[in-house]
This record gives structure tokens, C-alpha cells and sequence, in this order.
């Protein structure tokens, strides 16, 4: 018999509704614990996820010793403080992206993870879309020749309130960390880290950006333009260029169902990719193989990447003047 994991959720926001909706669809994965800073808020969401357990406080879950893995949901701010209580406790980890605030919290985050030798992994669900894998497939066979340049959107127009955790400092707001991140990613994916990166930002009142304009630049004529906006709804598609051809990533290109093939402006051919559930069971998947195989991070996303990833969300703030309590 396949070993079951007991699964524990801190932080009961919207994504966690939506991740433990394909919890539900993993052979082998329980619902076992969730926690709220609000034991009403921990209690009806055990009800209506049929939950074992609920608890009042994120330490308590931690060191329930029935809780085999633990998925952190809440704001950017708290990933770094909330990833090491639960290694420390000796609970593999799922951490939602962004990872940590900074490069120096994430540094800590993997240091703990290894020297405890327990898993911990960014919740980057995009790298385990199915189409994702496609895209990779499609690059290294050579389809598009050699790739060129990369382009990606993500914008969607937030109705501005200065507490809501977009543009709340204290949570880590700001377009860049909530979906900027995902043009980034497919940048880092598919053509590695930039030389040199040109970004401006139209800044929130609350100091945060509301709107980021990136250019990677990889000193050998090869580029990324991405944006990030909360102010306007963009197509939130991903171009790959090559010398030979282009595939675009359809709306919404971070977890997207179909690739189209160009050539000379020619549409070729294209490629339908569905993902399971509401997409977030692929990573589920890879924790759950990872744990089974004893390994304390992934090779699909590996640690490094995250650190990479970190560092360039890092040299962006740094180009835009965004800080937070760094």
C-alpha cells in the first residue's frame, strides 16, 4: 500500500481554498490540519473541507507530530518567519511564492531546510503545469531554433484599497511580488539569469509599485521584456522567440492550456495541454514524489532556482527604489 501524507495548511485565504480543492484529487494526500490566526475562521474551514483537525495558532499545526507536510498560504511578509517554525518542528514545506522578502531570508529558509535534511520547496505551480513541461519539450527539440528573446505580461486592474494585501507595504504588496514574478520565472526558466536588468515602476501611495516595466539583458543579443501591472488588465500571454520560429503561451501563460507554433508570422500548428483540477495538483504531485524518494528538495525546482529567482526580484527592486523592512 501506498504511504498516505498527512497534509496541514496555514493560512486560509483565497489560494488555499483553491489548493485544497485539488488536495482532494491526490491519491494518497489528507486533509489533516488547518490553521487561521482565528480558530473561527481555522473551524469553518475544516467543516467545509472535511478537514481532522483545526487549530487557533500556526505553531500549534506546526507541532502536531500527525502532520507530515505543511503548505504555508499566508502573505509574502510572513514565508520566512512561518518556513522556518515549521522546519524547526520537523514539517516538510510548500511555501507559496514569493518565496521569502529577500535573498538574505531565503538563504536562511534553505539553510534550515539542510541542515535539518527535510524538504522545503517554493509553491511556483507554473513550473508543474503540463503545458510548462511542453513548452520546455518543444524548446529543446530544436523547434524555434535558437531562442531570441522572451516576452511576457501579467495585469489586472485591483480596485485601490491601501489596506488590501496588494498594496499593503507590511504584506509584501506591490505588482512585482504578487504577479510580476511569473513573467520573471519563464524569463528564468527558459533563458536563465540576465547580465544586466533596466526596470521603472509607477509607484502606490502606499509605496508600493502598482506597474513594472522590465528588460533583461543578456549580453549576447538576446533579451526579456516583461511587465507587471495592478492599474490594467493586459493579455497576460508569454512569447518565446527563436531565429526560426515562436511559440505563444495563451492566456493565462502561467498556467496556460494551449501553445500555438509560428513561423514567419504563420500559425503552424497548435498544442491543447489541460492541467488536472484547478492546476495547483501537479505541485502537489511533486512534493508528495519527492517525500516518497527522500528528498529534500525538488529537481524540477530546485532550491537554487528560487535563490536565483530571489536575487533577480531583489536587483529589480533595487533598479525601482522598492523596499520593504529590508
Amino acid at each position: 500500500m501506498s504511504k498516505t501524507y498527512n497534509w496541514g495548511i496555514i493560512g486560509l485565504g483565497k489560494i488555499a481554498n483553491k489548493f485544497v480543492k485539488d488536495l482532494k484529487l491526490v491519491e494518497g494526500a489528507n486533509l489533516y490540519a488547518v490553521a487561521s490566526r482565528s480558530l473561527e475562521k481555522a473551524k469553518s474551514f475544516s467543516k467545509l473541507y472535511q478537514a481532522d483537525k483545526y487549530y487557533g495558532s500556526y505553531k500549534e499545526l506546526a507541532e502536531d507530530p500527525n502532520v507530515d507536510v505543511i503548505y504555508i498560504a499566508t502573505p509574502h511578509a510572513f514565508h520566512h518567519e512561518n518556513t522556518l517554525m515549521c522546519l524547526e518542528a520537523g514539517k516538510a514545506v510548500l511555501c507559496e511564492k514569493a518565496f521569502g522578502m529577500n535573498k538574505r531570508e531565503v538563504e536562511s529558509m534553505i539553510n534550515k531546510s539542510r541542515e535539518k535534511g527535510i524538504f522545503l520547496m517554493e509553491a511556483l505551480w507554473t513550473r508543474f503545469i503540463p503545458a510548462t513541461n511542453k513548452v520546455l519539450e518543444l524548446l529543446n527539440s530544436g523547434l524555434i531554433g535558437e531562442l531570441q528573446s522572451v516576452r511576457a505580461d501579467f495585469g489586472f486592474k485591483a480596485e485601490y484599497d491601501p489596506q488590501q494585501r496588494v498594496f499593503n507595504k507590511q504584506l509584501g504588496g506591490g505588482s512585482l511580488l504578487d504577479i510580476g514574478i511569473y513573467p520573471i520565472f519563464l524569463s528564468l526558466l527558459t533563458m536563465g539569469v540576465p547580465e544586466k536588468i533596466h526596470a521603472m515602476a509607477i509607484m502606490s501611495p502606499t509605496g508600493v509599485d502598482n506597474t513594472c516595466m522590465m528588460l533583461f539583458d543578456y549580453n549576447n543579443g538576446k533579451t526579456a521584456a516583461l511587465d507587471s501591472s495592478l492599474m490594467v488588465s493586459t493579455p497576460v500571454e508569454g512569447w518565446l522567440h527563436g531565429d526560426k520560429g515562436s511559440l505563444k503561451l495563451h492566456h493565462r501563460f502561467h498556467h496556460t492550456k494551449k501553445i500555438s507554433h509560428y513561423k514567419d508570422q504563420k500559425l503552424i500548428n497548435t498544442y491543447e495541454v489541460d492541467f488536472i483540477g484547478n492546476g495547483y495538483y501537479h505541485e502537489i504531485v511533486e512534493v508528495m514524489d519527492c517525500l516518497k524518494a527522500g528528498a529534500i528538495e525538488s529537481k524540477k525546482l530546485p532550491l537554487s532556482f528560487s535563490l536565483d529567482l530571489i536575487t533577480t526580484l531583489d536587483r529589480v527592486r533595487e533598479s525601482i527604489g522598492l523596499t520593504y523592512n529590508d
